[in-house]
């Protein structure tokens, strides 16, 4: 309890200094804590992914479409539990910066293989009755302040037109990283409209999302998938659903990096700054050190009062910036929208800006603490008087 007090009473001896130090540790603490957050929005579709859900796309590319009669032949396969089309539709509402996923599908099979979306039975039932009807996630809902039996109007831009959908369910998350920023509709009816106005583009699904019955049997069962259409006009490449999603990751995969390094730039600036205040604290008390010296302290004690006062700066700023994470990344992502669909703040990350903060008051300490053990007790005293 002495040396606790002691070493808190060395921290506030320049409160000026220190309460400065500790702006700038909640400053660096928050900003990394963000960034850390801001890449885990980014994965989150993949960390989010079932390991029994496989995705099966044309192999020369995603925007290459399949005919939707493979769904048939996929579904006879041993092993598959279940077999859904889906089509990315990419409306605009509104205007061009209301961007949000938007999917036609199987609406039956593929909703059964995505348990993490709760819809209220009743709700269900009234999408699965309307042709035009439409599922949406409680967050985009929110965003828009949208409500069930709202007219829904898109324009197309892969699909051109004007399309109207209505609202008939709203979905919330199993979990609060469920991405709930999503709308779907049925594909049926994107079928049935491009049948009538384009019929060259009708019969066509951009994936198929496919439910297996035993995970260990995923690499087996994408391989025979595959294996079923090679040498046709239209290949296919099945993945875990994962990796399907890693795949969209892959391709921004800089700016991932470049948010990262640019996290960690910002904890090794702290360092310097804090470094630069111990330097400043130690050189100022060599005659203390010398004289404590001369009373007989040795050096682990020297050097611990400098550790313990580094440390304690160092947690407190750190403890202000991961108290200020949590409502400054809400702000963050309300004001984000459905760009990113889940904004939270993981335990991993507030762990990671904990053990910084350690980092940061045992490194800024080392020099300093080794200068107060080696000072030697005569060159010490002559600053007194």
């Amino acid at each position: 309890m002495y040396w606790l007090k002691l070493t808190l009473r060395n921290a506030l001896r320049h409160k000026l200094r220190t309460l400065l130090t500790l702006l700038g540790l909640l400053v660096a603490i928050l900003s990394f804590g963000l960034l850390q957050t801001v890449v885990d929005a980014w994965y989150t579709g993949a960390n989010a992914a079932a390991p029994d859900r496989l995705v099966t796309r044309n192999a020369v590319s995603l925007v290459v479409p399949l005919p939707v009669h493979y769904r048939d032949k996929i579904r006879g396969l041993d092993g598959v539990r279940s077999v859904a089309a889906a089509n990315w539709f990419a409306g605009v509402y509104q205007e061009p910066k209301n961007f949000f996923p938007q999917f036609a599908i199987d609406a039956a099979p593929y909703l059964a293989m995505y348990p993490e979306y709760r819809i209220d039975p009743d709700q269900l039932r009234d999408f699965m009755r309307d042709r035009k009807g439409v599922v949406i996630g409680r967050k985009l809902a929110d965003t828009y302040g949208l409500k069930l039996g709202d007219v829904l109007p898109l324009r197309g831009t892969i699909f051109a037109g004007n399309w109207e959908f209505v609202i008939r369910a709203i979905y919330e998350g199993a979990t609060p990283r469920t991405d709930t920023s999503q709308m779907f509709f049925h594909w049926q009816y994107l079928d049935e409209t491009l049948r009538a106005k384009a019929p060259q583009r009708s019969s066509l699904a951009g994936v198929f999302v496919v439910q297996v019955s035993d995970i260990s049997r995923a690499a087996e069962i994408s391989a025979g998938i595959d294996a079923l259409f090679r040498n046709s006009p239209a290949e296919t490449y099945t993945e875990t659903e994962q990796a399907f999603q890693i795949g969209f990751i892959r391709q921004t995969e800089a700016i991932v990096i470049a948010i990262r390094i640019v996290s960690f730039v910002v904890i090794f600036i702290i360092l310097a700054v804090m470094a630069n205040t111990m330097a400043m604290t130690a050189r100022e008390r060599i005659a203390e050190y010398a004289t404590l010296k001369a009373l007989g302290f040795g050096p682990l004690v020297l050097g611990g009062l400098i550790y313990g006062e580094s440390l304690a700066i160092a947690l407190s700023g750190a403890a202000l910036g991961v108290a200020l994470t949590f409502p400054v990344a809400d702000w963050f992502g309300a004001k984000m929208g459905t760009l990113f669909p889940v904004f939270e703040v993981s335990s991993e990350t507030v762990w990671l800006q904990l053990l910084s903060a350690v980092v940061v008051g045992i490194a800024a300490a080392w020099l300093p603490a080794r200068r107060a053990a080696r000072v030697r007790i005569v060159e010490g005293l002559r600053a007194i008087g």
